[in-house]
């Protein structure tokens, strides 16, 4: 992003030049928009379009923060905003660590963000995709059908400037597309339906790979046609990789820097313990230009950077924003979040991923003579308490016995603790797949997970 100059780092520099003394003044800017399209029986069900701009300041005096908002560039409505937010600084409650993010020194890392391909591409052609996965995906199988086949963009241009020197201004965009399958077998009281899905991710739409996409939807699909509910027991998992992305998510919220000051991760005084088989890896990398959510600088303009968090089984840092790592007594790492202009910074991880291992799922599965392949999970986060780290999930999937994937299973939950389950990690798989989400998937097989069923 720091090479592309923009108007936008024009009005955020006019806001920080108004700052009066005594104040610390941000000013945050954005423009974009995103294309959703779906697509049913060869037909455009839905379609939108849809362009925003807006600026967020924050305004900091004596330790007390001021913030407001508008959804436009007028210069009359910024000027009020600029007024509404000092106004806003009487009713803040002070807080010793309130301040603005400082420039820290660490070198922005250069990243291809902008495709200009996918900016000109075509509406038509964008429908076409959608139009394709669908016929791809229902010509696979004859018992699969189509329940909404999906293209979806969104583009992105910010701007952020502060009174301690922020200066930071770019572009962003990236596509995917996804389809929804429904598998049909047997008639009457026997008739029944199975889900699948399938997704493919590019900053071009020339990336996509639509036969991967479909065939994975129509598998998912087929393969738990017929599937029971399965006994009690104690057993061996292996998580698909859409899976294992979910359980990811989960494990960085524990790993949120706020999170653990305000004392809700099970990580909290942790540092430095080991907390996950020796083997395991995890990294916060969102200067990896392969993560759907790679980006070059974080919500506050400092530069994204790659951070171990737990390295070699043993807890090594937290992610923070420049405000949580204050109150921690740190340093930000580079992993200040924004929703967009009508909000303050959060604090999270921006592309979280296990450190890949190198043998294929059916090399994994293999290995397992009496287990379960999980293919998907209902209610994770809900299921999950950050602080106990206790979950319990509904999932379906197969199970293997002596090394074959075999019959189909459903209706059933798994439980641990987050905190056991990294210790119970046997084997991390090579099939490292980039999602449209925050965290990547990869097979993972996990001893000793409690199976709840019949």
């Amino acid at each position: 992003m720091s090479a592309f100059e923009s108007e936008l780092q024009v009005v955020a520099d006019r806001v920080v030049a108004q700052a009066q003394p005594g104040e610390e003044v941000e000013a945050f800017v954005t423009r974009g928009g995103d294309t959703d399209v779906r697509i049913y029986q060869g037909a455009v069900e839905h379609f939108v379009s849809a362009q925003s701009e807006g600026v967020g300041i924050r305004v900091i005096s004596g330790g007390r923060t001021g913030f407001a908002y508008a959804g436009t560039l007028d210069e009359s409505a910024i000027a009020e905003v600029l007024a509404e937010a000092r106004d806003n600084v009487q009713f803040g409650e002070p807080d010793e660590y309130a301040a603005l993010a400082e420039p820290d020194g660490v070198a922005i890392t250069e990243q291809s963000l902008w495709n200009d391909e996918l900016a000109d591409y075509p509406t038509d052609d964008k429908i076409d995709l959608a139009k394709q996965l669908e016929k791809l995906a229902s010509g696979r199988d004859p018992r699969v059908r189509v329940d909404d086949s999906n293209y979806a963009d969104a583009h992105g241009e910010s701007a952020v400037a502060s009174t301690t020197g922020i200066r930071m201004s770019g572009r962003e965009n990236g596509c995917y597309v996804s389809v929804s399958t429904l598998a049909d077998d047997g008639e009457g009281d026997d008739a029944e339906t199975q889900t699948g899905f399938g997704f493919s991710v590019g900053r071009s739409p020339h990336e996509f790979d639509l036969d991967k996409a479909a065939r994975e939807a129509s598998e998912r699909a087929t393969r738990l046609l017929g599937a029971t509910k399965p006994a009690s027991k104690r057993t061996t998992v292996v998580l698909d990789p859409m899976v294992t992305a979910q359980f990811l998510g989960v494990i960085s919220s524990t790993l949120n820097g706020e999170a653990v000051v305000k004392g809700r991760s099970l990580f909290a005084e942790r540092l430095g313990d080991e907390v996950a088989a020796p083997f395991v890896t995890f990294i916060d990398d969102p200067t990896n230009p392969k993560a759907y959510s790679a980006t070059d600088v974080d919500g506050e303009g400092l530069a994204a950077r790659r951070n171990v968090l737990i390295q070699d089984g043993v807890l090594k840092q937290f992610v923070h924003n420049s405000y949580s790592a204050r109150r921690a007594g740190m340093v930000s790492t580079g992993n200040a979040t924004r929703g967009g202009f009508a909000g303050t910074p959060g604090v999270g991880c921006l592309a979280m991923s296990l450190v890949p291992g190198t043998r294929s799922q059916a090399e994994l599965i293999s290995d397992v003579d009496d287990g379960l392949l999980v293919q998907s999970v209902q209610g994770l986060h809900s299921g999950v308490n950050p602080i106990s780290g206790d979950f319990s999930t509904g999932a379906a999937g197969l199970l293997i016995t002596n090394g074959d994937v075999g019959a189909p299973v459903r209706e059933f939950t798994i439980a641990s603790t987050l905190q056991r389950m990294l210790l119970d990690i046997v084997e991390i798989g090579g099939d490292l797949d980039w999602l449209p989400m925050r965290s990547s998937g990869m097979s993972l097989v996990i001893r000793d997970i409690t199976l709840s069923g019949t």
